[in-house]
Order: structure tokens, then sequence, then C-alpha cells
């Protein structure tokens, strides 16, 4: 009896508990209950999402609530309302407030994740997106352009998202200014974790953009403040401002490629933001165009990027500009920044016969330069009488900008408090930014309840297994292999009647170099699959079993387009008898496929009728291109019909980094020379922006052709043994040679 008047007594103190619970919201548990549950919707309703699987829902927001009693739709638990397949959302009307929801595993059937309208001309105001979460929610097709998050209207805010991998084409987040409507929007963006952003390859990339070229003109008045942008990577416009009045305040830019860019628009601001590169190539501070724009009070930190990417970029314009080219600087604004071991400082950059109009009405005051490697930190490509210098500061070892009456003194670097690195001296006056330490971090912005995944593709971090010879042995091994793991080949012979499928970062290697022989019954031995690596040491692999017919290849990459970037390692390896018909490959790339980075060393070509590395499959000339990193270090090529290596990137777009070529320390013979080698040479590279070819013997081989395009791409040849004579051939003479040599044999 005692019991049951104890737990009478607990009933009743809950249940009143309980009641008023259920009353705080209508919980629904698909699009059709959600749908009735907005029909009745009044000012401080709020709609729950059950937790669960919402699959291929697309969800539309039309309500109307007040500031004091805003319509919220939220998740029954936070992260636990799972958008998946082809799913968005439309949030349209005043006052609605969405929170808690996760997309993933899937991607969006129309352009946009979320959309701050219902349709054209209709769009929602007064809203706000907190606590939402998107990750790899790609289209498989990596040349399908979609946005993650698109704000129309006014008066809308994005806070305390989480925006994580975000491959394809497409910007993660814009600020759509389609209409008057969606101008002077005062719109609110802050506290966002913009995560992980592979580099693209092409136009496109970028993690945020604010306006369009055709209403560049027009006022936004957006805030940009205290988010977080993580390896954003995508293209080097990591913000792409295009409309006026809008501030970028208190955000941290870690270790991304690009620059936040003032490509449109006037009276911009940037302020109290931190720049950390690390020493990472391509990381950029700040690039300033058209008028009376500014950054002021900002921090800049181990950035390496140069041309458009550097730490401190003022572009040159073009007369009578256009809308979507480049306006003349004037009255722009670098004023109290601090700049520690940044490598370039870029002034009237981008000068050309078209960009002619050089910076006007602008100033350069009270910044502080610091770089302990470095002499010559500033570069002005054009005239910079209309930039003022004033008390800048320079430590010692740094060569001043000829007439800016920047003062060189003694500067200590010192941590301060929050262990970030400061230059100190007694002499500086009123210079460099007053910031003490980030106000946006990893930990504070985004989601407490999510947790980010490395995206990385991480090589031998998993199981090693020992392969035996045999038929099919080595394809049994790759179809049960997981992520990370190293397959080891015992000496014989490994014969594949199906094609490898490389699913995940995978290491196969020779337990004795040279030792292990791998043949083919299919025309391609190995497919590299989105999200796959492949690592080859020490095998041998011969084509003498490949099928009679032209166009094989060792390594392929998926017939389909790939969304992740993949990368192909191959070191101590032989590769011998592609002959069995013409165009044989070693690697033959898809078109929409990209590598991060491909990589031969300390290996050995021989008798192949194609080429040894064929990435030339972009040829639509739009600035693509199909590898960012090839480097190519102490190998030997004999009797290779086609090019021994054919890297194109077409076009003129400016807006990528690369490719970037490393060949050195190679041996070239008797290669080139097959009739079908369209390109006619045994290196043909087209639109290369970083090539070093060096200490390389080219012996009865075709030609080094060389196709320079726009982008002042840094071609470097030194120390090359030519026989019979020197077979160089360029379309232009934009490139360094130092040491070439003729030889008799």
């Amino acid at each position: 009896m005692k019991s049951a008047i104890n737990y009478l007594i607990v009933l009743l103190l809950v249940l009143p508990f309980y009641a008023c619970q259920q009353q705080d919201g209508k919980m629904v548990s698909n699009a059709a209950e959600f749908n009735s549950a907005l029909v009745n919707a009044m000012p401080g309703d709020q709609i729950i999402l059950k937790n669960g699987i919402w699959n291929d829902a697309e969800l539309l927001i039309t309500a109307k609530g007040t500031a004091e009693k805003p319509i919220v739709v939220t998740a029954e638990e936070k992260g636990k309302v799972i958008f998946s397949g082809l799913s968005n959302l439309r949030i349209s009307g005043e006052y609605v407030e969405v929170s808690g929801l996760v997309f993933k595993n899937g991607f969006t059937p129309s352009n946009e994740v979320i959309a701050f309208r219902e349709k054209s001309g209709v769009y929602g105001n007064h809203c706000r997106l907190t606590e939402v979460v998107i990750d790899n929610y790609n289209n498989p097709e990596r040349l399908v352009s979609e946005t993650w998050i698109a704000v129309y209207g006014k008066n809308n805010r994005v806070d305390h998202c989480v925006l994580n991998d975000k491959r394809g084409r497409g910007v993660t987040m814009t600020i759509r200014m389609v209409d008057e409507a969606c101008h002077d929007n005062n719109h609110q963006i802050d506290h966002n974790y913009f995560g992980f952003r592979q580099n693209y390859g092409n136009n496109g990339g970028e993690t945020m953009r604010l306006g369009t070229s055709f209403f560049s003109l027009s006022n936004s008045g957006t805030v940009v403040e205290a988010n977080y942008f993580d390896r954003c990577d995508g293209e080097h416009e990591i913000i792409s401002n295009k409309s006026c009045g809008n501030v970028f305040r208190n955000n941290t830019f870690y270790e991304c490629r690009g620059t936040l860019t003032y490509r449109h628009g006037n009276d911009n601001l940037a302020e109290g933001n931190f720049f950390f590169g690390n020493g990472k190539e391509h990381t950029g501070g700040i690039r300033i165009i058209n008028e009376r724009n500014k950054a002021i009070n900002n921090y800049f930190s181990g950035l390496k990027g140069y041309r458009f990417r550097g730490a401190m970029v003022v572009m040159n314009g073009v007369p009578n500009s256009t809308l979507n080219r480049y306006f003349q600087v004037i009255g722009g604004d670098f004023s109290n920044n601090t700049f520690v071991n940044c490598d370039h400082v870029q002034l009237c950059a981008g000068s050309d016969a078209e960009r002619s109009a050089v910076p006007i009405d602008t100033k350069v005051e009270n910044n502080v330069f610091y770089n302990d490697s470095k002499k010559d930190l500033f570069t002005a490509y054009d005239d910079i009488s209309g930039i003022s210098f004033s008390n800048n500061y320079l430590n010692q070892g740094l060569e001043p900008l000829a007439g800016t009456n920047m003062a060189v003194v003694e500067m200590e670097l010192v941590k301060n408090e929050q262990g970030l690195p400061f230059p100190v001296s007694p002499l500086i006056k009123n210079a460099g930014c007053s910031l003490t330490a980030p106000v946006a971090t990893k930990e504070n912005t985004g989601v407490s309840w999510y947790p980010i995944e490395e995206k990385e593709l991480v090589f031998d971090n998993g199981a090693e297994t020992v392969v035996e010879p045999g038929y099919n042995s080595l394809f049994k091994a790759v179809e049960n292999s997981k992520s990370g793991d190293i397959l080891v080949l015992n000496d014989g012979e490994y014969i594949n009647s199906k094609n490898l499928s490389v699913e995940h970062p995978l290491t196969i290697k020779a337990a004795n170099n040279g030792k292990a022989t791998l043949f083919t019954e299919k025309n391609d031995m190995f497919l590299i699959q989105n999200e796959g690596a492949l690592k080859l040491q020490g095998v041998k692999m011969s084509g003498v079993m490949s099928p009679d017919m032209a166009g094989n290849c060792i390594v392929g990459t998926s017939r389909s387009s790939m969304n992740r970037n993949y990368k192909l390692i191959v070191e101590d390896c032989a590769v011998e008898d592609l002959v069995v018909n013409h165009t044989f490959d070693f690697l033959r790339v898809s078109p929409n496929t990209f590598a991060d980075s491909v990589v031969i060393r300390n290996c050995s070509f021989k008798n192949l009728s194609g080429s040894v590395a064929s990435l030339n499959k972009e040829i639509d000339d739009i600035g693509a291109y199909n590898a960012e990193y090839v480097i190519y270090e102490n190998n030997t090529f004999e009797q290779v019909g086609g090019a021994v290596l054919n890297l194109y990137r077409g076009g003129t777009d400016e807006s990528t980094f690369g490719p970037s070529l490393t060949f050195t320390n190679c041996k070239v013979i008797k290669s080139g020379l097959d009739k079908r080698n369209k390109t006619g040479g045994s290196i043909y590279i087209h639109g290369v922006q970083i090539a070093h070819i060096q200490d390389v013997d080219f012996l009865e081989s075709a030609p080094v052709k060389l196709y320079l395009t726009n982008g002042e791409p840094i071609t470097q040849i030194s120390n090359i043994n030519i026989y019979p004579k020197a077979q160089i051939v360029s379309n232009s003479d934009a490139y360094q040679l130092e040491n070439l040599t003729h030889v008799n044999q």
C-alpha cells in the first residue's frame, strides 16, 4: 500500500510537468503532419520534428510570427532529426526560427539546401536559422552547381551553424540580392563554423558570396561576424564580396587558401579579423578592389600566398570597367594591421594592358610588418603614386618599398598572454592592430552536439594484411580491405581478371621490391573510385596479359564524376610492356575527376605505347584541370610512345591555384615519338601555374613543349641535358632557363 501511494504521488507530480511540455509544441513525424501543423500555426507556436531519418523531405515554412513570439520549428532533440536523400528546406514568411536539424547522406533536389524564400519574390524576413548542420550533403556530380544556404529577403540571421565538407561547384553560403526586396537587407551571419572545403580546381568554389556583379553597386548591409573558417580551400576567393556596405568583423580564417576578396562593391569594411596561414601554400589575407573599401585592425600570420593571394593585395582596375570586371581602387584603406611572417604584399596587382587603372586616393597607414626570413616583402606592379604611406614599420632585414617612408626599426617578436606572436618595439607609435586574441574559435562557433570528422585522405593507418600470389588473390584482398589498410604482397605473380576497385585510401606494397608482379586481363588494372586513394610501393606492373585493345591503362579513375578529390602515390615501382595495342597509358583519368596529388617517385617505365600520365581531360577551357600537385622525382622513362606527362589547364580564369608541377632528377629516353602522340612532346604542359623542371636528361626524345597562359605562371627550367639538340618549344618566352647543355650521346 505504501508503495502504491508513493507511485501516485510521483505520478501527480510528473503529469502536470509532462502536460506542460506537451503544450509547448506540436510533435510531427512526417512532411504531411508538418504541413498540417503549419496551417494552424500562430505566433509563439512551436512545431517539433520527431527524432529520426527524414528521407526525401522537402519542407516549406510559410508562416508569420512576431518579434516577441516567433514561430519555432525545431528538433525533438538537437542533432537527432536527420534530413537525408533528396531533401531541402525553404523558409518564407516573417519571424520564423529553425533549429537543431542535420542534413547529411544525400543532396538537395533543387539548387539550394536551405533557402530563405518560397519562390521568386516571396522571401523570408526577420527569420533565423540557428544550430543547423549541413555535412557532406553533396551532389555526386561535381559540376552541378548547388548552394547550401541562400539568404534572401531582409533582416535574417544565420548563426551557430556547421557547414562542413562542401565539395562540388557552388558557393557554400550566399547572400542573394536578386531584386530590391533583397537590397539593404541587414542580414546577420555570426558564430558559424565553416569547415573544410577541398580545392575545387575551377571557378565556383567560394565559401561565401555576398551579391553578384549585376547588383554589385547596390547596398547589402550584411554583417559577417565571429565566424570560424577552417581550411576553406575551394578557390582563391574564400569570401567573394559583390555588393556594398558589408562588414566583416572578428572572424578567424585558419589555414584557408585564398583571400577575403572585395571583388565588387564599395564601402565595405573588414576589421578585427585573424588570418592564420601557418606556412601553408596559397594562404592569403585581404584583397581590395573598387571604391572606399577598408581593412582596418586585422592580424595576419604565416600567410604564404602571392599575386592575388597575398597577405595584403591592392588591385589595378580596368578603365571604364563593366560590372563584371575590375573597378579602379579609389579611396582604399589598409590601416592599423599587423603582419607576422607573411611573404607577400602586392600593390597594383594584376597590372596588364587591360587592368591599367592604378589605385588612387588610397592609404596604407599605421601598419606593422615583421618577417624574420624574407627581405623582399613588397611588390609594386605599377605606379603607386596614388597610394599614400604613413607611419608604417618594418623590422630590420626587410627592405622598404622605395619612396614610401617606411620606418625600419629593431623589433622583438613576443607572444602575448594568448600565445600570439606580436612585433614589439618602443619605436612603434600608434601602429599595428590592437587585438589580443581571436573572438571566433573552433570551440565557440557552430554547435556543441555534432562531432566534426576529419576529411583528409590518410594512408597507412589501418591493418596490415599479407597477400599470397595467385589468380585474383589481390582482387579479393582489395575487396575485403578497409580505409587505411596496407596489403603486403609476397614474391610472385598476381593475375587479376577483374578491375581492382579502390574505394578508400589503400596501400599495396611488395614485401621485397620488384619481386611481386601484377598483371591484369582487364583494360584497367586499378580504378580509383570516389573516396578512394592509392599508394603503390615496390611492385612491378606488366601489360603482357592485358586485352588486345586500344586505350588500356594501369590506373584509371571512375568513369563517373567524382566529388571527392583523390591521391595517387607510386614509389619504387617498375612498369613495363604496355604495348599490346596503341595508347596504353599508365595513368589515364576521366573528366570531372580531380587529384590533390599525383606523385611518381623512384620508378622506371619502359616500353609503353601510350603516356605515363594523361591529365588532360578538362578540355572546355574554362579554367578546370585534373590535378593540383604533380610530382615526378628520380624516375627513368624509356621508349614511352606518348608524352611522359600531359598536364592541361585551359582557359583564362584566374580563380584557381594550380596545376603545380615538380619534375626533377629524371631521365627521358627515346620517348614521345609515337605518331599518335598528339602533343608532339615528351613533356607537354599547358596552362600550368607553377612548373619546376630541373636536373633532367632528354635523350633522343620529342621536345619539351610549354604553352604558357595568363595568371603570371612561374616556369623554371634548369640543369637540362638534351641530345641531339636543344628542343624546348614554347608559345612564350616568359619562362626561366638556366644551364641547358647539348650532349653528344
